[in-house]
């Protein structure tokens, strides 16, 4: 596993330049991948997936590890794992390395279930929620983050909440019929576990449908 980290590392990192800086997490384009591929820059996560796509076609034994806070990839089974920061280069981690990522994100030490490798939906949901945040303090594009929302609603697995983000942000784009819609929508999802909550939220829909007038 070691040589692995270290020979993808080298092609990666060290020939081809790929890394990320703390830039990088103010721009949209370093959670999509194909900007990712042609500047060589991006989030943590999106450099892991170029690291597994080509160490998996190469045959090394490679999966993604999401630690709180920090997405970095795997080689080797559990008893002889070692990680590898593609963030920094494709630079082999060690465990104190792992441990300083972990408590600076959480407060606490690392677990040993942080290390298991991610599920392809999980990477895909957490580059979704990456997009998601990027757009969040940015209302003029709500566009992105509306995309963003759509495509974690076609996952087989999402949040509920979810819908009722979707919602909000067609009434915040002046799509006032279409967001009353998903919210009453919603509204009734919700009303089986929390009636009182499915209130406030048909209210936002009445609230959404007054605005037409």
């Amino acid at each position: 596993p070691l040589a692995w980290a270290r020979a993808v590392g080298a092609l990666l990192g060290e020939r081809y330049g790929f890394r990320g800086t703390a830039a990088d997490y103010q721009r949209l384009d370093s959670s999509l991948l194909h900007a990712v591929l042609r500047r060589r820059r991006g989030l943590p996560i999106l450099l892991s997936v170029v690291w597994l796509e080509v160490a998996r076609r190469a045959g090394a034994p490679v999966y993604g590890v999401a630690l709180p806070g920090h997405f970095v990839v795997g080689f080797g089974e559990a008893a002889e794992q070692v990680l590898a920061d593609p963030f920094d280069g494709g630079r082999v981690l060690t465990g104190a390395d792992a441990e300083l990522l972990v408590t600076g994100a959480t407060g606490a030490p690392p677990d040993p279930s942080m290390t298991v490798p991610a599920e392809p939906l999980d990477v895909v949901l957490r580059i979704l929620n990456n997009i998601r945040a990027w757009a969040a303090p940015r209302p003029e594009r709500s566009d992105v983050a509306l995309w963003a929302v759509d495509l974690s609603l076609l996952l087989p697995a999402h949040p509920a909440r979810l819908r009722h983000e979707r919602a909000r942000l067609l009434v915040e784009r002046g799509e006032f019929t279409e967001g009353a819609q998903a919210l009453e929508e919603y509204a009734d999802l919700v009303a089986a576990v929390d009636e009182d909550a499915a209130g406030q939220v048909r209210a936002q829909a009445r609230a959404a449908r007054a605005r037409l007038n």
